[in-house]
């Protein structure tokens, strides 16, 4: 082993490690790997950013402006109505439904974006058929990472394991060129998942359901503010209710009259009747400094109040948020948005308690309450998705088919005018601004810069491991390990190395580690290097494990209301159906020997 070989391989475990530990973002560990590989000079000064400008990464940030587009425009709010109108209240139907559409959908959009656009429809049908959630949302994420192995833009992954093949001087794929293979294994995950799978899943009631609102209401009471108390004359800044106490104001009851539209300066009167969520210490404790009267009879229930002005909904994360570690009170959560915030899921429990100086985690849901009319400005910005459906503008309406359209241009011209797919999705992306079905501030958000600094931060280690001879090494190193039992046991292996690393680290990382030494495995054998590369490509989406193996499943954990080995209990059975029923088909379908 040469020095070079040896410093490549320390890079790649210590990025495996930094990925696992999850101590950093991903795109910084990136970023760190990149920075590593230039100052231990493996590959040329010119090539360390070459990443940045590679057609792979200029692809992937084209796909999510056009999925924007896509999303923008509210195709989500016809399928969600298409989809119940297929399924009925059958769950069995529910669950093929669903992820039949979600996986179509993945096939033209990034993954991620695809269970966004199907999320809030999904709880929506929840709650319309009693269905609970949790058999719902896990089938929607899975179906999104096996859909998006079916076109060549459905995921980062596809891209960049073409992009690489291109770059070592082979015979790459075509737009179409996974769809059939692809296709075997998403219907496999979808029978698994209809007469396996769903009775595998837990069932739980998330946040926004009866059952926790029902919970909160031993946390709601009344109290009646006295003349001489000292909130008297005073807004609700000046109360510090929250601040001091870690009490929340619903609503105010002022001359039998509902005041549910509330903002930092609500001043609150004499007489007044605020209906408050907490718990009693610091109720107790608001009632001694404050000078209040705790009501014995309410005059109001949390259910009760005027749902324009009151709605309690339920909401999460956006795949993009730029939330992820800030506490509500340092984005003045209620005066930014106006809702209140009743309770935030997390990982199968409810907290209730110092609401505002908690740190958002990614998969959080939050149960809010506030005016319905202000819902949509919770989805203004990405940080935020509503899980229900929010009716879009009819102005973006009317943009829907030209949206739709555009992105069957997009695939006409890779597939009938021989444009390459990185010049083809920035016409497309271009097209959206241009049409108006978003903005070009709607463009910029729209796009995951993670994902975008992860891919062009990861390549140069690629590069690196075919220059110093490492995608070689490691290609004899399996060759001699497992290549005696013969080449269908090899091709077993690079798609089980792929499947394993995938789950500490993103599906697209786990492409630029293995398909090097896929390549060089196949090449060394005499075998079909496509066939070795599709089998990195599967393996590397079967990201079922935990809830972190990735975004897509984080993005169901909250609302789901699942709890950590959930994925596991049900993605071990189908990761082993899956790796069965590749083994059998791809040779079928890409001979191992050309």
């Amino acid at each position: 082993m040469t020095t070079q070989i040896a410093i490549t391989l320390s890079i790649i475990v210590g990025a495996l490690v930094l990925f696992a530990i999850d101590k950093f973002r991903v795109d910084v560990v990136a970023l760190i790997v990149l920075l590593t590989v230039a100052l231990t000079g493996l590959i040329a000064p010119e090539e360390v950013f070459a990443g940045f400008s590679n057609p792979a990464v200029i692809t992937v940030w084209a796909v999510y402006i056009v999925s924007g587009g896509l999303f923008k425009t509210g195709v989500a709010d016809v399928l969600g109505k298409f989809i119940l109108r297929l399924s009925g209240n059958n769950e069995t139907r529910l669950i093929a439904v669903i992820m039949i559409a979600c996986g179509i959908i993945s096939a033209f959009m990034n993954n991620v974006g695809a269970t966004a656009m199907l999320l809030p429809a999904v709880v929506s049908i929840s709650r319309q058929t009693k269905v609970p959630v949790s058999k719902l949302l896990i089938p929607l994420s899975f179906s999104s990472l096996l859909g998006g192995s079916l076109t060549l833009i459905g995921t980062p992954a596809n891209i960049l394991a073409t992009s690489i093949v291109a770059e070592n001087g082979l015979p790459t794929f075509g737009f179409f060129d996974f769809t059939i293979i692809s296709s075997i294994v998403f219907v496999t995950g979808i029978l698994y998942m209809v007469f396996i799978g769903r009775h595998l899943l837990p069932v739980r009631q998330a946040p926004g359901e009866e059952k926790a609102t029902q919970d909160l209401r031993k946390y709601i009471s009344e109290v009646l503010v006295l003349p001489d108390g000292s909130l008297a004359s005073q807004t609700l800044f000046e109360s510090r209710l929250g601040v001091d106490f870690d009490l929340t104001v619903i609503a105010i009851i002022r001359d039998e009259l509902e005041i549910t539209s509330l903002d930092r300066d609500t001043c609150i009167e004499p007489g007044d009747i605020l209906l408050l969520e907490g718990n009693v210490e610091n109720l107790m404790r608001a009632k001694d400094d404050l000078g209040l009267t705790i009501e014995t009879e309410p005059h109001i229930q949390l259910d009760e109040l005027d749902d324009e002005g009151a709605h309690v909904v339920e909401a999460t994360l956006g795949p993009r948020s730029t939330m992820v570690g800030r506490s509500l009170r340092s984005i003045k959560f209620r005066d930014r948005y106006g809702f209140n915030v009743l309770a935030i899921y997390r990982q199968g429990e409810v907290l209730t308690r110092r609401l505002q100086s908690i740190e958002l985690e990614f998969g959080d849901a939050l149960l809010l309450q506030g005016p319905r009319h202000r819902l949509a400005g919770l989805n203004v910005k990405n940080d935020f998705m509503v899980l229900e459906p929010v009716t879009k503008s009819s102005r973006l309406r009317r943009k829907m088919p030209i949206a739709i359209a555009l992105m069957l241009l997009v695939i006409g011209l890779v597939l009938f005018a021989g444009f390459h797919i990185s010049l083809a999705m920035v016409i497309g992306a271009v097209a959206m601004v241009l049409t108006g079905c978003l903005t070009m501030e709607d463009a910029y958000q729209s796009i995951d810069w993670r994902t975008v600094f992860l891919v062009a931060g990861m390549l140069p280690l690629g590069m690196a491991m075919e220059s110093t001879g490492t995608a070689r090494y490691l290609a004899d190193l399996l060759l001699g390990t497992v290549g005696g039992l013969g080449p269908m046991a090899v091709l077993g292996g690079i798609y089980l190395l792929a499947a394993l690393i995938t789950q500490p680290m993103s599906n697209a990382a786990a492409i630029v580690l293995v398909v090097p030494i896929a390549l060089d495995t196949s090449l060394r054998l005499g075998a079909n290097h496509l066939t070795f590369t599709l089998a990195v490509v599967i393996g590397a989406a079967t990201s079922f494990l935990t809830p972190v193996g990735h975004k897509a499943n984080v993005l169901v954990f909250g609302p789901g209301g699942y709890k950590f080995f959930d994925y596991t209990r049900v993605g071990v059975l189908l990761t082993i159906f899956l790796f069965i029923v590749t083994m059998i088909a791809l040779p079928i379908l890409y001979p191992l020997f050309p």
